[in-house]
């Protein structure tokens, strides 16, 4: 069974030790500090020996022993359990991380399981050596700088959303062919971190309720400015998808104007090309009218009355000429020509 990370701090002063966590959270309490303990992919095993140690309550390991979930807050008598999603954006394939961190928080200790090892829970700990007054301040001290660290960190990855964003808009009347699968693909990734961001104003509402009660000024300053920035940060993100669905409709908008004028042009062609093709087709009968005719006087036949006849050869030409005409009349009034 791998050995946890554990911390010993008093006053703030990080004491790390290599004593088993029942050993190192008796020097805590010795100390009258604080106890850190920290576990990467860890086995069912290992959080629930470590749960005995620390008698955390069963209900509660049962949650932490699942995996996926989305940020939240549970009380179990004097232990908090929290879900926090710290986010990382990264650029060349424009996804968003969500890596789900659980925290067991009681009087005296402070625990961080990394269940997939995704999360580096050592850069969660530098915090505390890197501003040793939050570490004085006890474990929910310690959780409201985890909560600090992690509101910080969603700012970073909704300024390169919204950076994709004014692309996107850009594409769009750029009429990008490319620009609706970008969309998809960052409309899903919005999705995702509405999943991490969406609880946190509840949950740091409920958090500054908890620790008010337990701080002698009866109120906690620290846990209403994340509480105000975890709700800024759920209506951006919020804001985001609803961009990102009204890019969708006004790229389907386009498209739609853009084959409605394709087929209004068609249409334009093809009326076009019958009005060619009635007037080709209009002058091709009256040109074969006289030949009709010449055709038929031409075969000199000895039967044919019109030879013999003085009017014959004016007939003939009277003839092509008033059905020339005739059909010139149709076809006018027709408007084909």
């Amino acid at each position: 069974m791998a050995q946890p990370q554990c911390v010993v701090y008093d006053g703030g002063v990080a004491h790390p030790t290599d004593a088993a966590p029942a050993d190192a959270l008796a020097e805590a309490r010795r100390r009258g500090g604080m106890l850190w303990i920290g576990l990467t992919a860890p086995s069912d095993d290992e959080v629930s020996a470590l749960a005995d140690v620390l008698q955390l309550e069963r209900l509660g390991v049962a949650t932490a022993l699942r995996t996926h979930q989305r940020s939240k807050l549970e009380r179990f008598g004097d232990h908090l359990f929290v879900v926090v999603q710290p986010s990382r954006y990264d650029e060349p394939t424009e996804t968003v991380q969500c890596r789900s961190v659980d925290l067991f928080v009681g009087p005296d200790f402070f625990v961080v399981i990394s269940g997939d090892g995704a999360v580096d829970i050592d850069r969660l700990r530098a915090l505390l050596d890197q501003h040793p007054d939050i570490a004085a301040r006890g474990p929910l001290g310690v959780l409201w700088g985890t909560f600090e660290y992690v509101t910080l960190g969603y700012r970073s990855v909704m300024d390169e959303i919204e950076h994709d964003i004014d692309e996107i808009e850009e594409q769009l009347f750029a009429e990008d062919e490319g620009v609706s699968r970008r969309i998809f693909a960052l409309q899903r990734e919005v999705i995702d971190l509405r999943h991490a961001t969406a609880p946190l104003p509840a949950m740091m509402d409920r958090l500054e309720h908890y620790v008010s009660t337990r701080m002698p000024s009866g109120e906690a300053p620290g846990y209403r400015e994340i509480a105000d920035r975890a709700r800024y940060t759920d209506a951006r993100v919020a804001a985001f998808r609803e961009t990102l669905d009204n890019a969708l409709t006004i790229h389907a908008t386009i498209v739609d104007q853009r084959r409605n004028d394709q087929m209004s042009e068609m249409t334009r062609t093809s009326i076009e090309q019958n009005d060619q093709v009635k007037k080709i087709s209009s002058w091709a009968a009256i040109g074969f009218a006289p030949t009709l005719v010449a055709g038929i006087y031409g075969m000199n036949f000895h039967d044919m009355p019109e030879l013999s006849w003085p009017w014959g050869y004016p007939f003939a030409i009277a003839l092509m000429a008033a059905v020339s005409t005739g059909l010139y009349l149709v076809f006018k009034k027709k408007d084909w020509i």
